[in-house]
């Protein structure tokens, strides 16, 4: 589990002599040689001996769910639990459990459903650009998804034959940086993990750490900002995957944005306006000043179990399941006791825990919109990743003349288009 506000446990930054006195984990220190004093604990978990903190002492606690007292280090990292020396205990170390090839194994005793779900989802698989180029140059008749970036189900792992086109073969080489299980491009604005740490675990700009692990070099790429997990995900998380450039179909290569970075003497506000979408498009103020987790749904993010052939298969959030429409309000439900709602607030911490009894927004199939609640007459909309509130006006009884069939946000567009703006701060 991630971490929750309600039953928050014991962190992985706690003084020494917190664990010296209270022995929580059996800490023993004893020097190893004049030079180096070793850091031993036993997490319940294993009952094993563990000197990774030997040179890790203080790093950041990855959840309150997973406490350093319970876990340790090896049980999600492997490596060699008794050295000290970097390259002994490194060997055979897991750096991110959570990659998909591994999480299974790491994570799926307590997260059994995401590790069989998200290597399923388009952002895994990148079916849907695979069967376009594929199509495109006359190596299959439909838009179906034929192959995956790995196997997976039915789908056989994309390779390139050397008769195929040469665009298809540079397409290979060139254009599979964008999924899941790959690495990412090096360079800033890109740097991100793998697997469920792509979107869990946050990484700077230009990817270097910023927590209090002496042992990792702090002017090095290639870290995230801490080593933890969060479900407060920001846009610009999203945007090391999303909305950094545009794939050349001609010459298959990736052509990167040319407005980045954004000017230091923008606001606050246009500097967000301008970092978050690519500037062709047109896009609703909302769409600026929530994050992307604020719209989509888990199972549009983390899959519903379906191999989709493409993105606008997965995707199904639209602007009436918050505002509605002429003809009717959003859909809504009142929170029960073990409601799946309860359990996602609980683990935010930026959004109040629900109490049982809170009238919520959800899905056309039935997923809470657990940040969209009612106070008195008006609607609410919480920020997950920051935490502000935003009243959510709703198109019933409003001059707003949409369409309830017009409900893709390039209608939206015609009359709330925001415009972005350059301008200095004045």
């Amino acid at each position: 589990m991630l971490e929750s506000k309600r039953s928050p446990r014991l962190p992985m930054l706690v003084p020494l002599t917190v664990f010296v006195v209270f022995g929580l984990i059996g800490v023993v220190l004893f020097a190893a040689s004049p030079h180096q004093t070793i850091f031993e604990i036993r997490p319940t978990r294993t009952n094993q001996a563990e000197r990774c903190l030997t040179c890790h002492n203080g790093i950041e606690s990855i959840s309150a769910s997973h406490p350093i007292s319970e876990f340790g280090c090896v049980s999600c990292h492997a490596g060699n639990r008794l050295a000290t020396a970097a390259e002994s205990a490194h060997a055979g170390m897991i750096r991110n459990p959570a990659a998909l090839d591994v999480a299974g194994k790491y994570c799926g005793e307590c997260h059994a459903a995401q590790t069989a779900l998200v290597p399923r989802t388009i952002m895994s698989t990148y079916a849907g650009a695979i069967a376009l180029v594929r199509r495109a140059f006359g190596l299959q008749p439909d838009d179906k998804a034929h192959y995956a970036t790995i196997p997976i189900g039915d789908l056989p792992a994309f390779t390139v034959k050397p008769t195929d086109p040469m665009p298809v073969q540079h397409f290979s080489t060139n254009c599979l940086s964008c999924h899941l299980n790959a690495e990412p491009i090096k360079a800033d604005y890109y740097h991100r993990s793998t697997g469920c740490s792509s979107c869990h675990v946050l990484y700077g700009t230009d990817g270097k750490y910023q927590g209090s692990d002496p042992a990792i070099p702090k002017d090095k790429v290639g870290y995230p900002l801490q080593h933890t997990f969060t479900t407060a995900i920001p846009y610009t998380q999203c945007n090391h995957c999303h909305n950094r450039g545009n794939y050349d179909l001609r010459s298959m290569t990736f052509v990167p944005r040319t407005d980045l970075p954004a000017r230091v003497d923008l606001s606050a506000e246009a500097k967000r306006a301008r970092e978050y979408y690519q500037p062709i498009g047109q896009f609703t103020r909302c769409e600026f000043e929530l994050d992307c987790i604020d719209c989509h749904t888990s199972q549009e993010v983390m899959g519903d179990g379906v191999l989709h052939n493409n993105r606008t298969e997965a995707q199904y959030i639209q602007c009436k399941n918050c505002h509605g429409t002429l003809d009717a309000p959003p859909p809504q439900a009142v929170v029960q006791e073990n409601d799946l709602a309860l359990r996602y607030s609980r683990l935010n911490p930026n959004v109040d825990d629900l109490p049982v009894g809170a009238t919520i927004l959800i899905t056309q199939r039935g997923e809470p919109i657990w940040n969209v609640h009612q106070e008195g007459k008006q609607w609410i909309l919480t920020g997950k990743a920051t935490g502000i509130r935003y009243p959510v006006p709703l198109v019933t009884g409003s001059k707003c003349q949409q369409k309830p069939d017009q409900q893709a946000s390039r209608y939206c567009h015609e009359c709330h288009t925001y415009q972005r703006t350059d301008q200095p701060k004045p």
